[in-house]
Parts: C-alpha cells; structure tokens; sequence
C-alpha cells in the first residue's frame, strides 16, 4: 500500500424536474446544457452569451487547505484539487482527459506537488486523466475503488485515509450507483466529495454500471447523510447553476431521498434515461486507467 494510504476503522424548479434532471449525470448532456441556460447566475459555467468559465476557485473552511474547484464543460463534470499550503503535496479527483493540459498548469502555477490523481467511480461519461498525468508527472499514483473492476496503483477500501501533507480524506464506500463508488470526507467532515452518488437535489442513476437503488439509497443515508449538517457536499455535477450544497440541504430538500425507500427504488427504475453518449468509449477506457487507445 502506498505511503498516502493508512488502514483506520470503517467508521424546485418543480419537484418532477428535479427527479429528472437531478438523475441525468453520465447520460445525456442535454440536461446539464439545459441547467444551465435555465439558471444562468453568477456560478454558471456557460453564460447567456456563450462564454467558457474554465475554473472557478472555492474556499476551504479547514486552515492550511488549499481548494480549487474545476469544470470541464463538454460532460459537465467537476475536477477537485487540494493541498496542503505548507508542504504543497496536492491531490487530484476526478480529472478528465479534456482539460489534463489546463489542470496541470494550475499545479504548476501554483507550486504544487501533484501525489495522487483519485477517481470517485469509473465514469461512463468521460475518459480520466490520471493515467496520462501519470506519464506526465514522475511519482504520481492514481486510487480508485477496489470494487470498481478498474486497475489503478491503489485500490481504495471503506476507511482508507489518503494524506497530502497534514490533511486527509477518508474513504466510504457508497455504491449503487456503480459498485465502486467512494466519498471523500475531509477529516473535519467539513468537505465530502461524492461523485455520481449524491448530487444537488438529485443522486446517480442506478439502471447500468452494476446499479441498485436500494444500495444506493442505504449509502447515502448511512454514509453521507450521518455526516453534520454543514458538511459542504462537492458532487461530480452542478444542478440548475448550484454548485455545492450541504448535506443538512440534501437531507431536507433533495426530493428523492426524503422519500422512503420503496418510493426511491420506484422512482430510479421509471427514470428511462438515454444511455450516456461515450459510454461505449470512457468505460473501457477508465478501467485501464483511461488510457486505452492513447
């Protein structure tokens, strides 16, 4: 196991609207587009007039942390970069192959030392950069779930603490979505990033990838929802111009969840999404690391 790892103990719109849009991460990109032009604000992406934010930075409540968060604008996906402000270790989550050239530069201009690029599942709707930033970054290990059927230098577990200088984020495993879904938890449990499991006001479908609704359900109540209420959630996707929310929020506002679980399973299975439109390329992609065919 590499040194960043050690082992610990497992520890409106209307509401139709929300159902379905909240739903529609890794399929068509046409709601994302549409979130957009819907709620344009000032933490939209895509303005009225078409033009590209490429990243928008946020701050960390947690003293020493430095934290970016960066869009990639075609599969309307969120990177995470954070590091330690005095040793300047940085982590990577969820980079896409896209913006690789725009992420490492950010690195660069920030005098970071890139140590690990993570994955919070393998994504069906765009291609990683970790392998290729691994070529390009001497040392740099990539981590994704064990669970996820995808090669990696670390295979994450339930209660995996991955340290960048003083700071660390641990491992929970929330699957439904994918069987390898994780959520990254700050330390001070003020910062989770939940990748396709819980969005804003919506969460990961779970109709492909090895997906289940009553898993998925009973991971984001019993591994996401148990976190305090102020705890920022960070997901993989904005909704309607949102780009974070708190998992108090969640629990109170997100429509599907605050339903019983028998309600939730029926409203995941009546979804009839497209399928992603680069499934059939990212997902063999991401299991070699999304480094197939380059």
């Amino acid at each position: 196991m590499c040194s960043v790892l050690t082992r610990v103990r497992p520890i409106h719109r209307a509401v139709a609207l929300s159902l379905r849009l909240g739903a529609n991460t890794e399929g068509s990109s046409y709601a994302a587009t549409q979130s957009r032009r819907l709620s344009p604000g000032k933490n939209s992406v895509v303005d009225l007039q078409g033009n590209a934010r490429f990243y928008c930075s946020r701050m960390a409540k947690t003293e020493g942390l430095l934290f970016r968060q960066l869009f990639e604008v075609e599969s309307s996906t969120y990177t995470y970069l954070l590091a330690d402000t005095n040793t300047r270790e940085a982590i990577i989550i969820d980079p896409v192959l896209e913006t690789i050239d725009r992420d490492l530069n950010l690195v660069e201009e920030l005098g970071l030392k890139l140590i690990l690029a993570a994955n919070t599942h393998c994504h069906a709707d765009h291609i990683t950069s970790s392998g290729l930033m691994k070529k390009r970054i001497a040392g740099l290990k990539s981590a994704i779930s064990k669970f996820s059927g995808a090669s990696a230098d670390i295979l994450l577990s339930e209660g995996d603490k991955i340290y960048f200088g003083k700071h660390y984020l641990t491992v929970r495993e929330t699957p439904g979505h994918t069987d390898g879904c994780t959520t990254f938890v700050s330390a001070d449990e003020s910062m989770a990033f939940t990748g396709d499991a819980l969005l804003i006001r919506g969460c990961g479908r779970t109709d492909f990838q090895q997906g289940c609704a009553k898993c998925l359900y009973d991971s984001i109540h019993d591994k996401i929802f148990t976190l305090p209420d102020d705890c920022l959630v960070y997901p993989a996707h904005d909704y309607l111009g949102q780009t974070v929310s708190t998992v108090g929020e969640e629990r109170k506002y997100n429509p599907r969840l605050i339903k019983s679980k028998d309600e939730f399973v029926e409203i995941m299975n009546t979804l009839n999404l497209p399928k992603p439109d680069k499934m059939d390329i990212s997902v063999p992609a991401n299991l070699v690391c999304g480094l197939h065919g380059l």
